[in-house]
């Protein structure tokens, strides 16, 4: 089944390509989870399987 949690990260100290372009490099692989294409996200999924997206900037607080 699927993961009870879902994590979305986003990196701190350079642009979401740069991270993407890292997270692919360390083993991340693309997901399709349906998206349209038109999300400023990534949905990625590490070697083990589990999902993640990557953010292009931090969700404000509610």
């Amino acid at each position: 089944g699927k993961p009870r949690l879902h994590i979305d990260v986003n990196a701190t100290d350079r642009d979401q390509d740069a991270e993407l372009e890292r997270l692919l490099a360390l083993g991340a692989r693309p997901a399709d989870v349906g998206q349209t294409g038109e999300e400023s996200w990534h949905v990625l999924a590490d070697p083990e399987g589990n999902e993640f997206c990557l953010l292009k900037s931090r969700i404000a607080a509610l």
